[in-house]
């Protein structure tokens, strides 16, 4: 099988032996999913992928103790994040595992040289190719705590754990601030609700402080880890799930659904989790509950709200934001 994603045609015509080896971090790709090769991911669609396939597959959120042959970064579009992953890694496996970075171009995968030459670990370009760039390292112990990554910020009364990453990573999102603006007027005082892709936790922190019973969810598992500690700083309760929207939740049945659901992954576009948000949600509301959530005002949403819903309405719309509310009849 042939590689797909053209930083995995780039490591398929290496010489090197990728058996043994761990993937941190990589794109969906057939080519990595049938390899000799285990997957360290907090993406649980991925996880979830390779699971199905017999493959070895584990969070940088589980106790798994590693040791494996070599490591393979795929170096994310967030800059942050990757130096996050070099130190998480740096502190867990073993000083001299080899390591190879690998990158678009176009995402900054050159900025690496000066990254790890930052942690004091040596470097040197292997292979270019397809617009993507290959460098191989050994990892080594480094005099930073991964968890120095996290931070907090103050937003809508609420103290919020950030970390690269992360949607609105450091600051409130100005597509969920008018979200905010209109959840006063359209929720109970009581009941259950879902916070579908729940980022740093603002809304689902929102909504446990309304009193309402509150059930989280991301695939994003640096999400899922911010949401229970933004919930915690805030004294607040709150089940949070790492989950692929609504795949691994129990038979709820939900009030209301609030959402700013995702649209890209890494730098292409996807309406694929924001569809089947959409049209999976009658089946997880009960009589009278509501969809409420916002988008960019150019995304393709309100023909899917009609399919799903048979109506909807538009809540606010600022020119850059709306916010849609659907209510099963």
């Amino acid at each position: 099988m042939s590689a797909e994603t053209p930083v995995c045609q780039l490591l398929e015509r290496q010489s090197t032996d990728y058996r043994g080896w761990l993937w941190v971090s990589p794109p969906r790709d057939r080519w990595l999913e049938a390899a000799e090769g285990g997957l360290l991911s907090a993406d649980r669609a991925l996880l979830s992928a390779w699971r199905e396939r017999g493959g070895v597959a584990c969070s940088p959120f589980s106790a798994e103790e590693l040791a494996p042959e070599g490591v393979v970064l795929f170096w994310p579009k967030a800059h942050a994040q990757g130096e996050w992953w070099l130190l998480w890694l740096c502190a867990r496996l073993e000083p001299g595992t080899p390591l190879h970075v690998v990158g678009e171009n176009q995402g900054g995968i050159k900025r690496v040289l000066k990254v790890l030459a930052a942690l004091g670990l040596g470097c040197r370009k292997v292979d270019s190719a397809r617009r993507c760039s290959l460098f191989a390292s050994r990892l080594g112990r480094v005099d930073i705590d991964p968890d120095a990554a996290w931070t907090t910020f103050e937003a809508e009364g609420l103290t919020l754990a950030s970390h690269p990453g992360v949607f609105g990573h450091g600051k409130l999102d100005d597509g969920t601030r008018l979200l905010l603006a209109q959840l006063d007027a359209c929720l109970p005082r009581q009941g259950a609700v879902l916070d579908m892709g729940c980022g740093d936790g603002i809304l689902a922190a929102w909504l446990a402080r309304r009193g309402l019973t509150t059930t989280a969810v991301d695939v994003n598992g640096f999400a899922v880890e911010a949401t229970r500690r933004t919930l915690a700083a805030n004294g607040l309760e709150g089940e949070v799930y790492h989950a692929d929207v609504y795949a691994g939740l129990a038979e709820q049945r939900f009030d209301a659904i609030v959402s700013n659901p995702p649209f890209h992954q890494e730098r292409a576009v996807d309406y694929g989790p924001a569809g089947r948000l959409i049209a999976g949600a009658p089946a997880r509301l009960g009589p009278g509950g509501q969809l409420l959530m916002v988008a960019n005002a150019f995304l393709p949403y309100p023909d899917l709200l009609e399919r799903a819903f048979g109506g909807f309405e538009i809540l606010a719309d600022d020119r850059r934001f709306r916010v849609y509310r659907a209510v099963k009849r």
